[in-house]
């Protein structure tokens, strides 16, 4: 099965970040994420959506 939901440092690896900025883009409405017990998941859909706005951004 593949990964439906990311730590927030898996996150800011992928995409060559800090976790700090991963937190940024989630306070700015960027990435969506959710609760889980005590922990914050960004699901992987959210990732995708947001680097293909860079990438249309970008063109």
């Amino acid at each position: 099965m593949k990964d439906m939901v990311y730590r927030v440092e898996e996150v800011a690896r992928a995409l060559r970040v800090g976790r700090t900025k991963v937190f940024d883009l989630i306070r700015a409405g960027e990435l969506t994420s959710v609760k889980i017990g005590g922990s914050r998941r960004v699901p992987a859909s959210s990732v995708q959506e947001y680097l293909s706005r860079l990438i249309a951004e970008a063109a």
